[in-house]
């Protein structure tokens, strides 16, 4: 009985210091290249609930990057505007970075030793407003919850919209935020770039947020980041007679 004792003394002692790992991760690394760093070199993606940002893909499709041409391609479902039905669209943008692969990331594409990204989100119900109407504050709870793509180890404070403006029917705002260091305990500036539109017979805004931190967007990747954002295109797809079905998330 001593024995078994101490094996679930010692059982618990591990499970107690796994815990303790996962809390310890750093949210730089996170950013940086889309995976957390663990001891022994475990992926601290394992326990981690995935960022929810609204993506749903279309059955029957895949997100392709051209390599050479950087151009990226997926096509997604959205509500319809006048009933639940969902509606296919196609989104395309081109981006210096490779796509990320793994069970995390839906469209996105990441530099995994800078932290430049940019991935692919769509909104709640807009409520029958116009991409134009929308008010900044609409972005920003819906990109920063706690459940977003910036919120892996928290949520990000400081954040302001600095601009945003209209450019076809297309939203264009520029926020910068902070996020903590886990390691340091320190905040780590970083600027992002947000295109959104709303697809025509759709109630759900599409956007392409892109981002880098503070110190890289003054080394060059706002350049970057605006390129890519301006290549952004969003649009109902053609009708076809292939069925209009959500991939199965666990396949």
């Amino acid at each position: 009985r001593s024995v078994i004792g101490w094996m679930g003394s010692a059982s618990a002692g591990l499970i107690a210091a796994n815990a303790n790992a996962v809390e310890e991760t750093d949210v730089d690394n996170f950013l940086r290249s889309g995976m957390v760093s663990m001891p022994m070199g475990v992926s601290g993606q394992a326990g981690k609930a995935k960022p929810q940002i609204g993506v749903v893909l279309r059955e029957g499709t895949d997100v392709s990057r051209d390599s050479k041409s950087g151009n990226v391609f997926a096509e997604i479902l959205v509500q319809k505007t006048d009933s639940s039905d969902l509606m296919p669209v196609i989104t395309s943008f081109q981006s210096p970075w490779a796509l990320a692969t793994g069970s995390l990331f839906d469209i996105e594409c990441r530099d995994s030793d800078t932290g430049d990204a940019a991935f692919v989100a769509v909104s709640p119900n807009v409520g029958g407003s116009s991409v134009d109407a929308l008010k900044d504050s609409f972005f920003v709870k819906f990109l920063f919850s706690p459940t977003g793509r910036f919120s892996f180890y928290g949520q990000p404070t400081d954040i302001k919209v600095k601009s945003s403006e209209m450019r076809g029917d297309y939203r264009i705002l520029d926020v910068s935020f902070a996020t903590l260091s886990q390691s340091t305990q320190t905040e780590i500036p970083r600027k992002a770039r947000v295109v959104a539109t709303i697809p025509s017979g759709s109630k759900q805004a599409v956007m392409l947020v892109s981002s880098a931190s503070a110190l890289r967007w003054k080394k060059g990747a706002e350049k970057l980041v605006t390129s890519t954002v301006e290549s952004f295109k969003a649009t109902p797809a053609p009708e076809t007679s292939m069925k209009i079905r959500a991939q199965d998330k666990r396949a």
